[in-house]
């Protein structure tokens, strides 16, 4: 804690007035919600209404938590408990007012903002932080810079406010490019700038952070540590000691960085004192260097230049570059995806980042995983020679720098599928030629026509029968089969495969739709041949970016279906995924344009239309982060369907997922031979 220094001289407790607000609950999705913040809000507003010394009366609270507000500690001083009756709901609108309208008509010397909850950067950088009423489509707010700036001019009285300071818990993570997410607007203007007035603006993390939350105690780490300097001190004494605080809130969290244990930084907005002087300019507060980790040497980087010239970026480089950290025992960063497009970039950023306690470089169990996955089948895509001279690097790497070993990677996840092929007879009889794999750990045949056309009805029942094998001891992968893959023709990709009803465990011979037991997605990789170069790189696109990118999804409407849509589909990486929201007449004229365009992953609705709120709010219920990304769709789509087994077939029971993977098209001949 920072010593005790003497009260600022402009400072009346009786003058001082805050807005103090907490956010817990939010209505777009319960996803959104956190512990901490409510709790954090009244910590603060009982440091401002005890030890501060400040009428209750001037503060403005603004609350929405998780629990009911009665089982809140409401008792830590009077001025709490007399808050208790006059706190508000965090709504953009009681956010508005207060700010706004309510504490600008007051005569004050210091105002204090206190905002704990999520926080979102917008295009400009301007800090948006979300209120309770949060909704889909519409992410009301309160945009904190332009607040900052209105409170700088003479739309508050000319005497009035000299000193303000906002103190923020939030991340300032970048706001996802997507409709969902639309934030609108939210410029309050100002008049003219007030000369004199300062403000002092500290936040939890720098741009791109997140700000880290204890869920166990439910409290944000950076007001904890802001709460710790505060202490019992007066309202006058804290305004003095902020710029103290400040840098030794700094020096605390540099040295959880150091240790591995988080990425979140807290910044100074406004390196400025009340003087105006920088309070940064002092030799005993260090640079913001990266912790201690040894960076790679010269040799390192030669031989990565060789090993990396010409080498387009693996589908397993962001695996790679996410298990690093881990390795490294840092904290990997929020946002999703590599931070460049080659593998001499994506280190130079791993260089530049360091590592943790270990002392490992972050480099190097980066090329370790590499290694490992391109030795692989299926892994990389395999090329041992590249995997033994990455692992040979790494050895010299290691040996060199005097480094730790590194464990293993883990091995890919492979999830058991069942393939089922389907092609038409090249005499044109009637019926279809059928084949069976299954592809866990290893691949081996399981069923054939045997050159007969048989009925769909057919390939079903050894469908079934084929399932009813996953009983334990009948031979099938440990966890039994979870993906059935449908590779079909053209015409046969609407066909309701998720519909073929199954036998339900145990008593009763009840059935339950293919497609609510296991995840079902159909496949046209014969009619591939013709853009196999667009279909490979958005796949590989798609891995390389975690299938997060914001442009990794495209949505199409009737109004897009126009016979240049595969052209512009398939003129880059992105989409690599399609959400169709096309009526019946113009499905397949959209499943064209995928297959010309190279998409390699689409949902649609079998025979046409959109569901209520659309795809996206069908397939990504919970806008916030975490919502299900490209590569979750499979699971995402049983989800849906389960919910909507028992119901009408309006809802997601319609649902079409194209998933065709290119590192898995098997195409073991027979059929027809």
């Amino acid at each position: 804690m920072t010593a005790l220094g003497r009260p600022h001289p402009d400072v009346n407790p009786r003058r001082t007035f805050a807005l103090v607000a907490g956010v817990e609950r939010y209505e777009i999705s319960h996803h959104w919600n956190l512990r901490g913040p409510a709790r954090d809000a009244l910590r603060f507003a009982r440091w401002l209404t005890g030890p501060g010394q400040v009428p209750a009366a001037n503060v403005r609270l603004l609350l929405s938590p998780l629990d009911d507000p009665d089982t809140l500690d409401w008792s830590a001083s009077e001025g709490l408990a007399a808050l208790r009756t006059s706190y508000r709901p965090a709504t953009e609108a009681n956010a508005r007012t207060a700010l706004l309208d309510e504490l600008p008509g007051c005569d004050g010397d210091l105002l204090w903002i206190f905002w704990a909850g999520h926080g979102y950067l917008g295009r400009d950088r301007e800090l948006m932080l979300p209120c309770a009423d949060a909704r889909r489509g519409q992410i009301r707010h309160l945009n904190l810079d332009s607040a900052l700036r209105w409170w700088r001019t003479d739309l508050v009285g000319h005497r009035r406010f000299p000193l303000q300071a906002a103190l923020v818990d939030a991340c300032r993570v970048d706001a996802p490019r997507d409709s969902r997410w639309n934030f609108g607007s939210a410029d309050y203007g100002g008049g003219r700038t007030v000369p004199g007035r300062r403000q002092f603006r500290l936040y939890a993390s720098r741009e791109g952070e997140a700000a880290q939350n204890d869920a166990e105690r439910g409290a944000g780490r950076f007001t904890e540590a802001l709460l710790g300097e505060l202490g019992d001190r007066s309202v006058g004494e804290g305004a003095a000691l902020l710029p103290d605080a400040a840098r030794s809130i700094h020096l605390a969290f540099r040295g959880l960085r150091e240790r591995g244990e988080g990425w979140q930084l807290p910044q100074f907005l406004v390196d400025r004192d009340w003087d105006a002087n920088s309070f940064l300019d002092f030799p005993s507060f260090p640079a913001d260097g990266p912790p201690s980790a040894p960076r790679l040497d010269q040799a390192g980087w030669d031989g990565l230049g060789e090993l990396f010239e010409g080498r387009d970026l693996p589908r397993c480089a962001y695996e790679a570059y996410a298990w690093a950290f881990k390795a490294a025992g840092c904290t990997t960063p929020v946002d999703g995806g590599l931070p460049a497009d080659t593998l001499l970039d994506v280190v130079a950023d791993l260089d530049e980042r360091q590592g943790g306690r270990t002392g490992m470089p972050l480099a190097v169990p980066f090329v370790h995983f590499l290694a490992d996955r391109t030795a692989r089948p299926g892994g990389g895509p395999e090329d041992p020679a590249w995997a033994a001279a990455l692992a040979r690097w790494v050895r010299a790497t290691r040996e060199r720098l005097a480094l730790p070993a590194l464990r293993p990677p883990p091995a890919p996840a492979r999830k058991a599928t069942l393939h089922v092929r389907l092609e038409s007879p090249p005499g044109g009889e009637d019926g279809l030629l059928a084949r069976m794999w299954l592809r866990g750990e290893r691949t081996r045949h399981v069923w054939e026509s045997e050159g007969s056309p048989v009925a769909l009805a057919a390939v079903r029942a050894e469908l079934v029968r084929r399932l009813a094998e996953g009983a334990p001891g009948a031979g099938q992968p440990p966890g039994g089969i979870g993906r059935i893959e449908f590779h079909v023709p053209y015409e046969l990709l609407e066909t309701d495969f998720d519909q073929w009803p199954v036998p339900r465990r145990g008593p009763g011979g009840r059935t339950r739709p293919l497609g609510t037991v296991h995840e079902v997605v159909v496949r046209c990789p014969q009619e591939r041949e013709d853009t196999r170069t667009e279909w490979l790189d958005k796949w590989r696109w798609l891995h390389v970016q975690d299938g997060r990118h914001p442009d990794a999804v495209r949505i199409v409407e009737d109004a897009d279906v126009t016979d240049a849509l595969g052209l512009r589909l398939g003129a880059a990486p992105a989409p690599a995924c399609v959400l169709g929201h096309v009526s019946g007449t113009r499905t397949a004229a959209l499943l064209d344009a995928l297959l010309e365009g190279g998409v390699p992953v689409a949902v649609w609705r079998r025979g046409g239309g959109t569901p209520a709120g659309g795809l996206p709010a069908l397939l990504a219920p919970d806008a916030g982060p975490g919502a299900p990304a490209v590569f979750a769709l499979p699971a995402r789509v049983r989800d849906v369907r389960r919910a909507a087994a028992g119901q009408e077939p309006e809802g997601g029971d319609r649902l079409v997922l194209l998933w065709d993977d290119p590192d898995d098209t098997l195409d073991l001949r027979s059929l027809a031979t």
